[in-house]
Order: structure tokens, then sequence, then C-alpha cells
């Protein structure tokens, strides 16, 4: 019987380095080149070793449905361990990894959910106060920091919050730099080693915390005093280790998801009037001006909903996900020897034509009841799925309905650059800077009050107009 073959190799390989340059240059191309060659299964050469690419719902279906089995996620992320811990969630024996995800889930359902409305108003509103009637702002810069407050605020508590300052924010993008899917982690490359010093740094102030919340717990208990008295189902307590990476993984994983995708929603509503205004007409109807919202409010707004999750579809930041093949295996009648890495790719599974038709326009009302083109499960991945999906997904999707609802009951906005594109590399694909939206307050809508006690240090991306707020205002937290 002859055996069977690897995944034809995408055109461009080029001696001893395969595709690696192209993938580090700009990953995206060179996936979607593989699909038009090759369909749905195809392979890549990263230096001297294959990857394969997995694309469409059936084999997206296989890829989720298969982790911890024929694929390990484990030595799919081996930056991950780095920045985290080996026996740390996803990369955990399977049973461990239940027992922490037991801890985190309930975390993000039913009632805890309707009291992170409250949190993401207020720091919303915050963003408001400080950015007056009218000026620009550059998005990832603003709304950045703005996603990390929410997190922060969220997780962490308030007091922790009201002591947040941009030193956090940049410990934790030197944190993220660890992200090296391509280049070995043995390399003294600056971005990995800033990420080791912050880890330590993040370890420490955490740790600080952590400590001071078990002698001295917050009643009514918020997010953090729960999980830093949590057990597992055996009754170990979470010890501290354990609480401070579950910590890291909810703030980095709320930023550095959510930060690019709220950017590119508002971007792709300011680019698609027509819907855009069927979105503010919508929560016109629906909320008015009131910007005291509860869960019951955001339920209504669909339309906010379909956009969301259209940006997902055009935009997703995590462009692809990684796994390794944990034994030799047969997909699409290919051969994937063990050893080699194997990627999803949601960039380019979520403009394939016949998932989603007319797949480059944006088309919100694809998600509406009617047609609803993410019926099957495995075709919208840009959080995971199975087991393995993102388990804040909820929350990141109520956070940005939020913001989102909130910016756009206040102000009209317009894009000062127009045609945005995501950063190259093999990067987080958020919208590279600058990509500004210059803003005026809406006629009739009520001010917010200025909070003058947090114009104290540092520097706010937000250009103002107003005479109050002239210049560089120095409120950015």
């Amino acid at each position: 019987m002859e055996a069977l073959a690897l995944p034809p190799t995408v055109s461009g390989s080029a001696p001893v380095v395969g595709h690696a340059l192209q993938f580090l240059r700009d990953p995206i191309p060179l996936l979607e080149r593989g699909y038009q060659e090759h369909d749905a299964v195809f392979s890549v050469r990263l230096g001297n070793k294959p990857a394969v690419i997995l694309l469409g719902p059936e084999n997206n279906r296989f890829f989720f449905a298969e982790t911890d089995k024929l694929l390990s996620i484990r030595e799919g992320y081996p930056f991950f361990i780095k920045m985290f811990h080996e026996r740390f969630y996803f990369f955990a024996e399977f049973e461990e990894y239940l027992k922490q995800r037991a801890i985190l889930m309930p975390r993000f359902q039913g009632q805890q959910m309707t009291q992170y409305v409250s949190t993401m108003v207020r720091e919303t509103v915050d963003l408001m106060d400080q950015l007056g009637d009218s000026g620009s702002f550059d998005l990832i810069p603003t709304l950045g920091p703005l996603v990390m407050n929410i997190a922060a605020h969220s997780f962490l508590g308030s007091d922790f919050r009201s002591r947040l300052g941009g030193e956090f924010f940049t410990d934790f993008r030197h944190f993220s730099a660890g992200m090296e899917p391509v280049l070995p982690l043995w390399l003294p490359l600056p971005k990995l080693l800033r990420s080791q010093k912050a880890k330590k740094k993040l370890h420490r102030v955490l740790g600080e915390l952590i400590r001071s919340r078990r002698q001295q717990p917050v009643d009514p208990p918020d997010f953090l005093q729960t999980l830093v008295e949590s057990r597992f189902s055996d009754g170990r307590l979470l010890d501290e280790e354990m609480t401070i990476n579950l910590i890291l993984l909810l703030v980095w994983a709320g930023h550095e998801t959510t930060a690019g995708h709220i950017s590119w929603a508002l971007i792709d509503l300011l680019q698609h009037p027509d819907y855009l205004q069927t979105v503010i007409d919508d929560q016109d109807a629906k909320i008015g001006d009131r910007q005291d919202l509860a869960m019951a409010d955001v339920r209504q707004l669909v339309r906010m909903d379909w956009a969301v999750k259209e940006t997902e579809r055009l935009h997703p930041v995590a462009y692809i996900l990684m796994r390794t093949a944990a034994e030799n295996l047969e997909i699409g009648g290919f051969q994937v020897p063990q050893g080699t890495q194997v990627f999803a790719a949601p960039s380019v599974s979520h403009r394939m034509p016949d998932v989603f038709p007319d797949p480059d326009r944006y088309v919100p009302e694809r998600f509406s009841p009617e047609r609803d083109e993410s019926r099957n499960q495995h075709s919208l991945i840009g959080f995971g799925s199975g087991i393995h999906r993102c388990a804040g997904v909820n929350f990141a999707y109520l956070e940005m309905k939020v913001v989102l609802t909130l910016l756009l009951q206040h102000y009209e906005f317009s894009l000062l650059d127009p045609a945005p594109k995501a950063v190259s590399g093999a990067k987080t694909k958020w919208p590279a800077s600058p990509c500004r939206v210059r803003y005026q307050r809406r006629h009739g809508v009520p001010k917010g009050v200025p909070r003058a006690e947090q114009h104290d240090t540092g520097q706010c991306p937000v250009e103002h107009d107003t005479p109050a707020g002239a210049g560089q205002c120095p409120v950015h937290h």
C-alpha cells in the first residue's frame, strides 16, 4: 500500500529557511496563497520543518476535537509555557486543565456576568469624561488602556484599579511580547528578555495583592476574593502561583484580543455608514441617552451583536491557532508526522466563499437568525472552539458591545486614516498605528462630569479641541 504524502507545499519556499522569512514578515498573504493553490489542507516550511494548515469548518472541527488527543496544545505553544507555567491551564495534563477551568468558568456565567456591566460602563464613562466634547485619538493607544482598566477593575478589584498606572500597562505590553511562534526561544532577543523581566515584576506585584487579600478579605467578595479562596474539586486550595497565572491569563487574553477587536469593530462601522446608522437607530430606540446600562439593555442591541461578530470574521486578531501532532496522523488524505506543527487559520477560514458567501464584504446581517451563516459552530473561530474556546468569550462580547454602544451614543466619529491596515509581522493583528478617529459630541447628549482628580501623571493619547483640554491631556491611565 502506497504511503500517504505530506500536504502540498505553498510555492515560494526558499533554500534552508523555507517560508520562515515570509511568515515573519506577514503570514496572512502566505496562508491565502496556500489556500488559492491547494484548497483547505496544505503545508508551509518554517526553516527545515513543515507546518500543516487546516482550513474550513470540517477541518476546524478535527482541529478542536483532537486537541489533547492527536493534537497537543502544550507543544503547539512553547512560548506560552515560558510566559506562564508548564503545569498551567492548557499546558497541564488534561484532567488538571479541566479542574483549573472549572474554577474560572463560574466567574463568566449567570449573575456574575451582570455585575461586570456596571464596571464596563464606569470605565467607559471615565474615558468619555477625559475625551471632552471633541478631538481626535489613535484607537489602540486609547482603547487598549480602556480594555486593560476594565479587566483590572473586574478581575483585580476597584482598590487595585484605583492604583493602576501606566507602568502596569507597560509591564503587560512587555510581558505580551514573549509570544514568538517562529524564532527559537533561547535567542537573547530584547523582546524575550523584556518579557521575562516583566513577568517577574508582575508576579511580585500580584503576589503582594493576593497575600493582602488573604490576610484582609473584602466583603462582599469580588472576583479576586472569590479566586483567592477557591478550591479544586479535590479540596486543594488554589495556590499563589496558580492564582497569579490565572490573573495574568485573564488580563493578558482580554487585552490582547479585545483591544484589537473593539478597534476593528469601530473602524468597520465607520467605513459602513449605512449599517452604522441602523446600529445607532436601534440603540436610540431601545436605550435612548441612558448610560446606566444593564444586562437586559445590552441583550436588546442585536445589530451591535451582529456587527461585533462580523468584525470577528473579517479581522480575527488571533490570525492562527497552533497545535503539534502528538503522533502520526492522517487528515484529508495526507500524512502528518508526529511533531509537525498544525495550524488552524481564522484569517483565511473566515473568508472561504463556500462558508461565508461574498466573504470580503461587510455584511453583519449574515449573523441574523434568518441567515445565521455561523450556525456551524466551527465556522467562526476567532475565540476558538470546543473545550478550549476562550473562557472569557462572553465577557469579551459583552465588553465590546457596552463600550461601542456608549461611545456611539455620545459621539459622532470619522476616520482620519481612512484605510487602516493590520500590523505587519507574526503579531496579534491589531490595526497599525496611526489609526486615528475624530469625534464630536452628538447634539442633545448630556455631558459627563470631568474627573479632575484623575488628571495627574502620564501622557494621554487624546488630542482635545475643547479649551479646557487643549493639547496633550495628562490623564491617560
